[in-house]
């Protein structure tokens, strides 16, 4: 999980923002299932959503 490597969001690859990417290549998972994951999050529970604006506030794009 991780292997030591920081949490960033790419450049490419990614659909909004790139925190479902980041989240999928920091711990090795596909990026699908993050997304759907997420997706539920908002749709039932309704937190998703500000965790997602918190998320690409906080982790800090590649090459910066």
């Amino acid at each position: 999980m991780g292997n030591g490597q920081k949490i960033v969001r790419p450049r490419e690859g990614r659909k909004i923002a790139g925190v479902c990417q980041a989240l999928a290549n920091f711990f090795g998972l596909d990026v699908n299932i993050i997304r759907i994951v997420w997706l539920l999050a908002v749709l039932l529970g309704g937190t998703g959503f500000l965790a997602y604006l918190i998320c690409w506030l906080v982790i800090p794009e590649e090459g910066r």
